[in-house]
């Protein structure tokens, strides 16, 4: 059993990020977990705007109180064409990462039995009856441990599934002139060139002189920051930003694979966000697929269940079709990374811009997933689906 000198909790969540966070705050609204004990860890205090989420949705969300931006009007442009995509019944929204933290946190403060810890974790050791959780400064106890802190080496030291990166470099700019639209945001624009790779613009405007504009890259390797940097400064003197001042800077990499991360769970630990997969591979979009893996993660954890006393961690990922779908697609950007222009545009050229946001969120049905796919050029895509088979 657990030391009794030794700081004991039902949960502990090591590292909080967006799946953790999203998980502890739902379990907090439930009004089922009040008698259970809740340590989130973290080295960051979460008091800066480190970041900022995108995503779209039908209806309105848990989050709609934060959402600083919404675009009903996306654009995507290649070097050959532009369309204006009506995102109906979608609206794109837009949370800087302070407003979403800020947000949680005032709820979480009002649960006694959740405890929020600005310690670095240095060691998790599960054994049979808890799991063991050190710090910089102390050491816990726990029933079951959940961990986001993700761990490059799992998916870095294999071959046999792709890891890429979604890398980027973002400026949130103010120009003197009236340089942007602010009723649609700039989706995916491949005008730029690709050089080799799957290379496009990104922009987030807040009015007609402000914007958030990154220069995104879906490919194996990071680049130098001034080339991220001088292809924004292009971008912006190509729609007549000469006069500008930079407000803010960001900047990230988010892994994009299919490797089977959910094998790392045990029966006291489970990895949550994209240190568990959580991670949409195909995109690198992470907001709405942790908001829809936290609801089922807090469903799964449900201490009134019949099923509860029995709790394995092991159990609750389940694969499906879209993670194959993903990993062909990741299998040929890893291999021809020049082609991701002409794949995502030939999705977006004719198709549904409903329908693809609907495919991407792994809500469609079979014959939907054909629409979608038959869009794509196909060569590609059947050599693929051999090599993933005969790997």
């Amino acid at each position: 059993m657990a030391s009794s000198q030794i700081p004991h909790f039902n949960y502990i969540f090591t590292g909080t990020g967006l799946s953790a966070l999203m998980t502890v705050y739902k379990m907090a609204l439930t009004g089922k977990f009040s008698g259970q004990s809740i340590l989130l860890l973290d080295e960051d205090a979460k008091k800066t705007n480190d970041r900022t989420w995108c995503f779209w949705a039908r209806e309105e969300t848990l989050w709609n109180s934060v959402i600083s931006k919404k675009w009903d009007s996306a654009l995507f442009a290649n070097e050959d064409f532009r369309r204006d995509l009506d995102l109906n019944p979608y609206q794109y929204n837009q949370i800087w990462g302070l407003d979403f933290y800020d947000f949680v946190f005032e709820e979480l403060s009002k649960h006694q039995n959740i405890t929020f810890l600005n310690e670095k974790v240095t060691d998790i050791n599960e054994l049979e009856t808890h799991v063991f959780v050190g710090t910089e400064a102390n050491r816990y106890t726990c029933d079951y441990l959940f961990n986001s802190v993700y761990t490059k080496a799992f998916a870095l030291s294999q071959t046999k599934y792709p890891v890429l990166q979604q890398h980027f470099v973002g400026w949130f700019v103010k120009n003197e002139t009236e340089i942007f639209n602010p009723d649609q945001t700039t989706f995916m624009d491949f005008s730029v060139e690709q050089r080799g790779n799957t290379r496009f613009m990104y922009v987030l405007p807040i009015s007609k002189t402000e914007a958030l504009v990154e220069y995104t890259l879906f490919s194996e390797n990071l680049l130098p920051k001034e080339e991220y940097e001088k292809e924004i400064q292009i971008y912006l003197r190509n729609l007549g930003g000469d006069q500008y001042k930079i407000i803010e800077k960001e900047q990230g990499s988010i892994p994009m694979t299919c490797f089977p991360f959910w094998k790392k769970n045990t029966k006291r630990v489970l990895n949550i966000g994209t240190a568990g997969g959580w991670t949409k591979a195909s995109t690198g979009y992470t907001f709405r697929n942790s908001d829809k893996k936290s609801s089922e993660l807090v469903a799964f954890l449900n201490p009134s269940s019949k099923a509860f006393g029995s709790l394995k961690m092991s159990t609750f990922y389940k694969k499906n079709r879209f993670w194959f779908y993903d990993l062909l697609l990741l299998d040929i950007l890893y291999r021809h990374n020049e082609l991701g222009s002409t794949i995502f545009s030939s999705m977006f050229k004719k198709g549904n811009p409903a329908l693809i946001f609907k495919f991407l969120d792994e809500e469609t049905s079979l014959g939907e997933d054909f629409k979608v796919i038959l869009k794509c050029p196909k060569m590609p895509f059947i050599k693929a689906l051999f090599r993933v088979i005969f790997k």
